[in-house]
């Protein structure tokens, strides 16, 4: 036994346009939430620490550069999963006191800030 609607075509579209319209949607949003990479930031009086999820990816994979205060992340052409990203932070980055790590898909670099230099020349009153 076959069962048809006798609606017609125009009003059965309707009927399940938008089911598939928020399909799509819950689709769309889950990969792009897919692609972003968890990140927490924590910082004391002399550190950042930044930590993301890098699954997959291997020490030699990873490309880290610190220019000021941005810190930028990329993976090379060879990973299995690229990752680019840029982040600004509030103060200048120390390069010598800073460190990256990569543990178990866990990426954590402990960025040490810079101590601002006072350029003020104190003048002397004849």
């Amino acid at each position: 036994m076959f069962f048809a609607t006798t609606a017609p075509a125009s009003l059965r579209r309707q009927a399940y346009s938008p089911a598939a319209r928020s399909l799509e949607r819950f689709l769309s949003e889950a990969q792009r939430a897919s692609r972003q990479t968890a990140c927490a930031v924590a910082q004391d009086d002399k550190s950042y620490t930044l930590t993301f999820d890098v699954p997959g990816i291997a020490k030699d994979q990873l490309n880290i550069g610190i220019e000021g205060n941005i810190v930028r992340i990329e993976t090379q052409a060879g990973a299995p999963r690229q990752y680019k990203q840029a982040y600004e932070l509030p103060q200048d980055i120390d390069v010598t006191t800073s460190e990256a790590r990569l543990e178990n898909g866990v990426l954590t670099l402990k960025l040490g800030k810079k101590v601002p230099v006072s350029r003020v020349t104190q003048l002397t009153v004849n």
